[in-house]
């Protein structure tokens, strides 16, 4: 549960008691995290009490209910760790929280928020199938409404935090006769239903301490009192689940330039204390041309993901802006780690320097929330359409 007395802090207080659990708790287990292969269970249990599982969510639900340019604020600070860390908790307070929110019934509001915020119940976001990953819309998992119940078969793939949740938010066609999205809606299923389980990659390339996994479902009955929104959520699945995706995509997108954050920090570090030619590598023009580009591109990153925040907090989510901030800062993050781990020569290739594992984990981000290719496509065709309408782009900032 989250202690008491953070919810006296104010949001300065707050953040600084993050930066501070960050810097002093959480980058000093990566390599313990590493050579376990697992999130320690104590530093789980501190997130729960330092209430990031709740930043989201709430006063009234039970969470700290910052806005969402303090939930990025947030997210640059706690992912200057190893952004595994924040798998742990990233589901419950975008992909689920915020459908539940949105779409729930008051009923399901006030049942399930507060134990998501204390941490006590890890929820995962059953969305993607083999044969339907960006494509939502083609999914075959079935819910089948008998005697009152559902009965649900299908399976899930590539779940962060299937091995750990307790709960699942599952996209399921409940109508067989409508195609596409609107025959979709959400069944809130408990991990511990006959008919449930969950499997583990046997590889993961990257996030290796806190794989995605597999949900099964096989004949599981659920009540159809676990229809996310009630009745009136028949066949709104898709819609309930993009709510969340805006949010969490955001929460990316910060991911990724608090990790080039910390990286150019490892990175300065490093050709301030390495020597070669009788001199340290930051003397070196070009290392002065890497780094400087680098910055700039954390920076530009930055201020979109902030801009999005602002925007999004103002009322209708910018979901155009927030894709853009997306694209643009998990291919920054890619490039950024790519030309620091550069820097480090033999470094970079062998040994236990943290950029070299952050290069890794973070080549994810750009799969993550919608991969670069599916928001370029998206980005064109919003575009494309706006033009037609009026000349203008989506999200435009003119008047």
């Amino acid at each position: 549960m989250i202690d008491p007395s953070i919810f006296e802090l104010n949001f300065d207080q707050y953040r600084k008691l993050i930066a501070d659990f960050t810097e002093n708790e959480l980058i000093p287990s990566e390599n313990e995290m590493v050579r376990d292969g697992a999130v320690p269970e104590r530093l789980v249990e501190r997130m729960a009490q330092l209430g990031l599982f709740g930043i989201s969510i709430p006063q009234s639900y039970g969470g700290l209910e910052w806005n969402m340019e303090q939930q990025v604020l947030l997210t640059q600070e706690f992912t200057r760790a190893s952004c595994v860390y924040r798998s742990r908790f990233s589901t419950v307070i975008g992909l689920c929280s915020q459908a539940i929110l949105d779409h729930g019934t008051e009923e399901q509001r006030t049942e399930l928020l507060p134990k998501m915020a204390a941490g006590e119940l890890v929820t995962a976001f059953g969305l993607t199938e083999e044969d339907a990953g960006s494509d939502a819309s083609q999914l075959t998992t079935s819910a089948v409404l008998e005697n009152g119940n559902y009965v649900v078969n299908g399976a899930k793939r590539y779940i962060t935090n299937a091995g750990w949740a307790d709960a699942f938010i599952i996209f399921a066609r409940t109508d067989a006769s409508v195609h596409g999205a609107k025959g979709v809606s959400a069944l809130l299923v408990d991990a511990t239903l006959p008919g449930v389980s969950t499997s583990l990659p046997t590889r993961m390339n990257g996030h290796a301490e806190a794989p995605v996994g597999e949900i099964h479902l096989a004949n599981v009955v659920v009540p159809s009192s676990r229809l996310l929104g009630g009745p009136q959520g028949e066949g709104q699945g898709l819609t309930m689940a993009l709510r969340g995706i805006n949010h969490a995509r955001l929460h990316v997108a910060a991911t990724c330039v608090g990790q080039a954050t910390r990286i150019l920090e490892e990175i300065t570090a490093h050709v301030n204390t390495r020597k070669q030619f009788n001199a340290p590598l930051a003397d070196l023009g070009a290392v002065k041309s890497v780094l400087g580009e680098c910055f700039a591109e954390v920076e530009a990153a930055r201020a979109l993901v902030m801009e999005g925040a602002r925007a999004f907090d103002m009322g209708d989510v910018p979901r155009h802006r927030i894709a853009a901030a997306k694209l643009f800062a998990s291919e920054m993050v890619g490039r950024v780690a790519d030309k620091c781990l550069q820097l480090l020569g033999g470094e970079g290739i062998v040994g236990d320097h943290p950029i070299p594992r952050m290069w890794r984990d973070v080549r994810a981000l750009r799969i993550y929330e919608g991969s670069s290719p599916i928001h370029e496509r998206n980005l064109a065709v919003a575009m494309i359409r706006q033009g037609k309408i009026d000349g203008r782009l989506p999200n435009s900032y003119r008047v």
